[in-house]
């Protein structure tokens, strides 16, 4: 399979895991032999970018708030930032000083999502993903919560249905 970087995995509805359950995750690396790693653009948090990273909130996109990036090593950060003259977004060092990295806008995330060599294309194969190309304000989105159904609603096709599918079918 080709590399995934750079592109979404968007949860399908049925995907049961509440760690992605309607979530969209932004693929950062995918390489045949380590895997892949990404972050879940559409869990926000309460805890504001101010109170985990002061320096940090001057720059924080809207909502300017902790995200949790995924399952995996939650007791990490990660940023993700937009660079001056970027489309995409890059991966920020937390540990430089922000006048200095000249970030436009940034999100922090606290964990990430991991698959190992082999698994994410086993779960896409079986149905739990679908793979769509990344608009360039998915990640930074000032609507997080209604990512899901934006990313699903610009696509072709029964996928483009989706977007319509219930929170919980059972109660319809």
């Amino acid at each position: 399979m080709a590399s995934l970087k750079g592109r979404l995995l968007v949860a399908a509805p049925v995907l049961a895991d509440p760690n992605f359950h309607r979530t969209v995750v932004l693929v950062l690396e995918h390489l045949d032999d380590d895997g892949a790693v990404g972050v879940v653009l559409n869990r926000p948090t309460d805890v504001l970018v101010h109170a985990a990273l002061p320096d940090w909130d001057r720059v924080a996109a809207a909502p300017s708030v902790v995200f949790v990036g995924g399952p995996v090593a939650e007791g990490s950060a990660l940023c993700l930032g937009r660079l001056p003259g970027a489309e995409a977004v890059e991966v920020v060092d937390l540990e430089r000083d922000p006048d200095d990295v000249a970030a436009e806008q940034i999100r922090l995330f606290v964990g990430y999502a991991g698959w190992g060599p082999g698994q994410l294309e086993d779960e896409i194969e079986e149905g739990a993903w679908f793979v769509v190309d990344a608009h360039p304000d998915d990640p930074l989105s000032d609507d997080p919560e209604g990512l899901w159904t934006r990313v699903l609603r610009r696509q072709r096709g029964h996928l483009r249905l989706l977007a319509l599918y219930p929170p919980s079918p059972s109660v319809n």
